[in-house]
């Protein structure tokens, strides 16, 4: 597998875990969410920032999903690591790996788009700019 675009660590609490004291599942979204948007900022400064220099109204998702491998609980340091699985010409594929140690606890994608208002709608715009502007850096702020 290629290495990661970009890494993230998140600490688990309380406030993450159910009642059987596992990560409640939406979690795993958020964090997914916070990882990409951590890899925006180490390209552009921020997600606003990456929207003007794009042209765009905002990256965001068109579909997500996961599969959970093993419980992570309170306690637990998840680590996330984002690769970007296939740039399209209107989205990109972002995998997710999230672990705790060495042990595989979730997997998941995003399906994102670069939205741009284009004729009076909100539309899928092209991709190819927001490739150019994140490969500039590896992602981590270098």
């Amino acid at each position: 597998m290629l290495d990661p675009a970009f890494t993230a660590r998140f600490q688990i609490s309380f406030g993450d875990c159910d009642p059987a004291g596992i990560v409640f599942y939406p979690n795993f979204y958020r964090w997914f969410d916070a990882t990409c948007h951590g890899w925006f900022r180490a390209a552009a400064g921020s997600h606003a920032r990456l929207c003007a220099a794009l042209g765009s109204v905002g990256v965001g998702l068109v579909d997500s999903g996961a599969s959970f491998r093993s419980p992570a609980t309170e306690g637990d340091v998840l680590d996330v690591a984002l690769r970007v699985e296939a740039w399209n010409r209107k989205t990109v594929r972002l995998g997710y790996r999230g672990t705790v140690g060495d042990r595989l606890v979730v997997e998941g994608f995003e399906l994102r788009a670069v939205f741009v208002h284009e004729d009076g709608r909100m539309r899928a715009g092209e991709t190819a700019p927001l490739r150019a502007l994140l490969e500039r850096t590896d992602g981590n702020g270098r």
